[in-house]
């Protein structure tokens, strides 16, 4: 009975999508709720995640030049005062400390839900040169945004992340920065997380606070809403003259930065979960899954069978492996291998042993091989690269298959009424149609994809001659 329970203890995604979220991450043990409100703890198994999120980023971001430093997680309010559409945007969610131990300070410091005005604080200090260019850095840190609604992973008042901040000599070095980095988070996301994505503009209306341009991935979750996974921000030279950040070009003149940031969250493990779990819980990709093989004894008392699961366990050294010698039942340890995602099972027992093969089972499919012990490293490669393409693929399949096109008001209201995904329209580019669509169906534009497709001369809201054609959906 226990091994059923396991199991029945998720809530099945078709009856409660967002129960079943909640169940996955309980129960799988990625996160526990604390005394502080809004905030959680990232359990081992959730943070051995988001560490192998985090290595493999940021091995991408070296390798097109990014530093890593740190700053303070205090801001002076008057610091974050001198970009006036950028605390604008951030007022409503500020945390501000008031009181250094029984003093009240003198100014307030916010702590900071972005670094965009440390990181200016910084360069106007160490940028006097054009061989101070380009300064290319990133810092790995927390920060705070007192949200009123919060979901584990998907929206918590302190989260960790990833946050980028550039300066360059031209407005051209910035743009083709802000692309780039773009790029390598749509490359993590669909060749590591096997998470498609669609590459686009944001709005105006839908932009960085501050920013010239934001530049967005936007990915589709199995419950056909849209998840903000990954933005990369042009500012243009707007923060540097607010800043007084400048330097000495070739010319002998004195010119403002350019600069970029962009940022990826532990909302990527929500995001996972969503495109991947399924009833009985966690489907991790084999490139972020923290053990990517679990070996499951059958009839471990029986005089061998944990030497050969041993001896497995060495010949696949190379990968992350763990054998499961507790002494539940195999059908609850099938069962919890399951709800944690493990890409593959590998179970032997005593007449395995006397064949000279095991049994692999993979965590996506449910499929069963029999292999050879000759053959179970170079089965176990070949698995998990297949898995990685096949999630992958599933994704997009799902993803294509929950895109629909509308070419006027009465058919995209219908989409977001009856169905559940991405709606492509065309848009004539006036915030009022974008409004009106917020207000009237909850829905908000995803992004101007760079890939535009003519669906008709008109914007789908007023019937005005249409500029863009936008990815629209209901978003976390």
């Amino acid at each position: 009975m226990a091994d059923k329970k396991l199991v029945e203890a998720i809530t099945s995604m078709e009856e409660d999508f967002a129960q079943w979220y909640t169940d996955v991450v309980k129960k799988a043990e990625l996160i526990d709720y604390t005394s502080v409100k809004g905030c959680m703890v990232i359990r081992p198994a959730g943070y051995a995640i988001w560490e192998l999120i985090q290595k493999q980023l940021d091995d991408m971001f070296k390798e097109t030049g990014v530093q890593n430093a740190y700053l303070p997680m205090f801001i002076p309010e008057s610091l974050l005062q001198k970009e006036k559409d950028h605390v604008e945007g951030f007022a409503p969610e500020v945390a501000w400390v008031t009181h250094g131990g029984q003093q009240e300070l003198q100014e307030r410091l916010c702590v900071r839900p972005t670094s965009e005005t440390l990181f200016c604080d910084y360069y106007k200090n160490v940028i006097q040169s054009y061989r101070d260019l380009p300064q290319v850095l990133n810092q790995w840190c927390s920060v705070v945004r007192w949200e009123k609604e919060t979901r584990p992973f998907l929206r918590s008042r302190e989260f960790l992340w990833q946050e980028g901040h550039t300066a360059h000599a031209t407005a051209e070095e910035a743009e083709e920065r802000t692309l780039q980095m773009l790029n390598v988070y749509a490359e993590f996301l669909e060749n590591v997380l096997a998470i498609p994505v669609i590459k686009g503009q944001k709005t105006e209306k839908e932009r960085f606070a501050g920013a010239v341009a934001t530049y967005t991935v936007e990915a589709l979750m199995h419950d056909g809403k849209a998840l903000q996974s990954g933005t990369s921000h042009n500012f243009g030279d707007g923060f540097a003259k607010a800043f007084g950040i400048q330097f000495t070009d070739k010319d002998n003149t004195l010119k403002h930065v350019h600069q970029t940031s962009w940022g990826m969250t532990t909302r990527l493990i929500g995001a996972v979960i969503m495109v991947h779990g399924d009833n009985s819980g966690l489907v991790l990709p084999p490139r972020i899954a923290p053990v990517q093989v679990v070996i499951v004894p059958i009839q471990q008392r029986k005089e061998g069978v944990l030497e050969k699961a041993a001896e497995l366990k060495e010949m696949l050294k190379d990968y992350r492996v763990k054998v499961n010698d507790s002494d539940k039942s195999p059908g609850w340890k099938f069962s919890e291998q399951e709800m944690r995602g493990i890409p593959l099972r590998v179970e032997v027992g005593p007449k395995d042993i006397e064949a000279g093969k095991c049994v692999i089972c993979r965590r996506d499919t449910r499929e069963k091989i029999e292999v050879t012990f000759e053959k179970l490293e170079e089965t176990v490669r070949e698995l998990l690269q297949k898995m990685q393409v096949e999630m992958l693929e599933r994704a997009r399949t799902h993803r294509d298959a929950h895109t629909y096109v509308a070419k006027d008001y009465n058919e995209f209201k219908q989409d977001f009424t009856e169905k559940a995904g991405f709606v492509k329209a065309m848009w004539c580019g006036c915030q009022e149609c974008e409004d009106k669509i917020k207000e009237e169906l909850s829905v908000t534009s995803r992004c101007m994809p760079f890939e535009q497709e003519q669906l008709s001369d008109v914007c789908v809201c007023c019937g005005r001659p249409a500029k863009k054609m936008v990815y629209w959906g209901k978003a976390y």
